[in-house]
């Protein structure tokens, strides 16, 4: 038995999922969302569980898009295999399955806590906006680096601009700058900054065991009306031109840069 990339534990009425798959520093490969989505239905079907705690293994919280799956099911960066039509299939599958994913984290009828403490790229992004309380420790840096790849935030953009002030949702889609914890909870997307995550996150759960489930439920689908309704209006649209840039000429030029530790041919 291979080691699972979503550990899963109960403990305390918390049910705790970490993301660990170092190889790949918590990148969301097609196995990582699959887990993630499976850990998020049992704690949502478990009576025993009052909320979720979602963090990671290792320095970097997530990685963004597994870029090698990716680049493989485009063609491995060769833009006459990307012309086929199975490579498109598999792009449109993913996307699917990332709308699912962070709307089954908005969904869930019980808080999710995020507790950070390393960096966060990319898709990891919008694991971080979907949460409803994030805690980020001192070693956090946050950055949207889509359009440095050829891409964009298509689908995250549903969790994160809601999050994020206008200004600056228009420097850091574009300039795919880091920015630090301080900054993320200036901004809205950090609601906490702590030396100590673990016990700023034990502090946070402890309060919401005083809330009763209805109560967390109800509560908490009035915090995230809006974001569902962007889901319902925008989700198809996004899921769809994720699809198309993850296979077009740049971005695989942008991937393929990526994996071999290069600049890409429009950096300058």
């Amino acid at each position: 038995m291979t080691d699972p990339y979503v550990q899963y534990r109960v403990a305390d009425g918390v049910a705790t999922l970490t993301l660990d798959s170092p190889h790949n520093r918590n990148a969301m490969s097609t196995r990582l969302v699959t887990e993630l989505r499976q850990g998020l239905a049992d704690a949502a079907a478990d009576p025993a569980v009052r909320a979720v705690a979602l963090t990671h293994t290792g320095g970097t919280f997530c990685a963004g898009a597994d870029l090698t799956e990716a680049s493989a099911a485009s063609g491995d960066g060769d833009p006459a295999a990307a012309d086929a039509a199975a490579p498109a299939a598999l792009a449109a599958g993913r996307a699917r399955s990332m709308v699912e994913l962070l709307r089954a984290i908005i969904e869930l009828p019980k808080p999710v806590v995020g507790r950070i403490d390393g960096h966060v790229r990319a898709g990891g992004m919008g694991l971080v906006g979907a949460c409803d309380i994030v805690i980020a420790g001192p070693s956090c840096t946050f950055a949207l680096t889509e359009a440095r790849l050829g891409l964009a935030a298509s689908i995250i953009s549903l969790t994160v601009l809601p999050r994020l002030t206008s200004r600056a949702a228009g420097r850091y889609f574009l300039t795919g700058e880091k920015f630090g914890p301080q900054e993320a909870a200036g901004l809205g997307l950090v609601t906490i900054t702590a030396d100590n995550t673990a016990e700023a996150t034990t502090a946070i759960l402890e309060q919401l065991r005083l809330a009763s489930p209805q109560g967390l439920a109800e509560s908490k689908a009035l915090t995230t009306a809006a974001i569902l309704a962007e889901f319902d209006r925008s989700a198809d649209s996004l899921a769809a031109q994720s699809a198309r840039l993850f296979g077009s000429k740049e971005s695989l030029e942008g991937m393929k840069a990526f994996l071999q530790k290069r600049r890409p041919s429009w950096a300058r």
